[in-house]
């Protein structure tokens, strides 16, 4: 697991600390989410029903366009675009998007390298392609932000209140109704995360 600049996990019952820093280090390995945050702070209150997460991530790239992840050729005698992954990764959502757009039948996939689509104006719609968005990290990091932190809180604790903004995500659970103050402590422990990171 890449190491985090801060990781701090507090709990009013001494034995929970150490077990609740186990399943936090268990669950960002299992998400693979460990490169993506820079610091995280826990306070686990069980007297007061109360779970709060903050966590400052790191920069996490920007949008992914097909140019970014393969070379697209259009081949107008033939009618069809070729499209050369270079990267993998994005495959499943590149996929996606195309056949969206063109349709299953249109797509042909002769080595798991090649995409190869029978099209009318090949030329106009590689110009499409090369520039068409295929991913974007921050849509998927939130999603596996929210996934982890309803995995790290404690069973039953099923009032929950996040905000994910910038390269900031805040958390709070509880079995009761939240109270106003419990966000804004979060909100307080981001403010701390972040001005520990300046020094």
């Amino acid at each position: 697991m890449d190491s985090l600049e801060t990781f701090v996990v507090e709990a009013t019952i001494a034995s929970e600390q150490e077990f609740y820093r186990k399943i936090i280090e268990d669950n960002l390995s299992s998400l693979k989410l460990a490169p993506a945050i820079g610091r995280i702070k826990v306070v686990l209150r069980p007297e007061d029903s109360l779970f709060q997460m903050a966590i400052i991530l790191r920069d996490v790239g920007t949008k992914v366009t097909t140019l970014d992840i393969a070379d697209v050729e259009a081949k107008p005698v033939a009618g069809e675009i070729i499209i050369t992954i270079k990267k993998e990764q994005y495959m499943t959502e590149l996929l996606g998007k195309l056949w969206e757009r063109y349709g299953k039948a249109n797509i042909s996939q002769p080595d798991r390298w090649t995409v190869a689509i029978t099209i009318d104006k090949p030329e106009e719609e590689a110009t499409f392609i090369k520039e068409m968005m295929v991913a974007d990290p921050r849509h998927r990091l939130h999603e596996n932000l929210v996934d982890f932190a309803i995995r790290v809180t404690p069973e039953g604790f099923r009032v929950r209140y996040h905000l994910y903004k910038s390269n900031h995500f805040v958390f709070v659970a509880s079995e009761e109704a939240l109270e106003h103050e419990w966000i804004e402590e979060a909100g307080a422990m981001l403010e701390e995360l972040i001005e520990g990171g300046k020094k």
